[in-house]
């Protein structure tokens, strides 16, 4: 599994790049690979107001349907159009490409965020 070393990561199995206040999110490749085929993305709408480890948007693979889970409360800043019409892209390109939104929030709010060697401790433990 690939997990680069610049990104942090959730125990909801979402990696996340931040920016200033804009926190750029998708699923990591270990996500990616349980679920399968990726057929489906449905996002949020920009400017929706989302809650700290709030389900805000879906996943939709052959194998099952996931909700994706906000690592902090803000506001949908930016949506990925091109994986809302072509979501395999999640699958080939989980960390470049296959972003799924872009998030403004508060900086000063804690992010209890994993690096690269913490997640693939936590995926080891599992």
């Amino acid at each position: 599994m690939n997990f680069p070393s610049d990104l942090l990561y959730t125990k909801d199995h979402e990696w996340v790049s931040l920016e200033g206040d804009i926190l750029t999110l998708g699923i990591t490749d270990h996500a990616q690979d349980a679920l399968g085929d990726i057929v489906f993305f449905e996002s949020p709408e920009v400017g929706q107001v989302i809650e700290n480890e709030e389900a805000f948007c879906v996943i939709e693979s052959v194998k099952t349907v996931s909700d994706v889970y906000s690592p902090i409360s803000g506001e949908v800043f930016e949506v990925n159009e091109e994986v809302e019409e072509n979501a395999e892209i999640i699958n080939t390109d989980p960390y470049g490409k296959g972003w799924l939104v872009k998030i403004k929030f508060d900086t000063s709010d804690p992010l209890g965020l994993m690096d690269a060697d913490e997640y693939a401790g936590f995926l080891k433990e599992g």
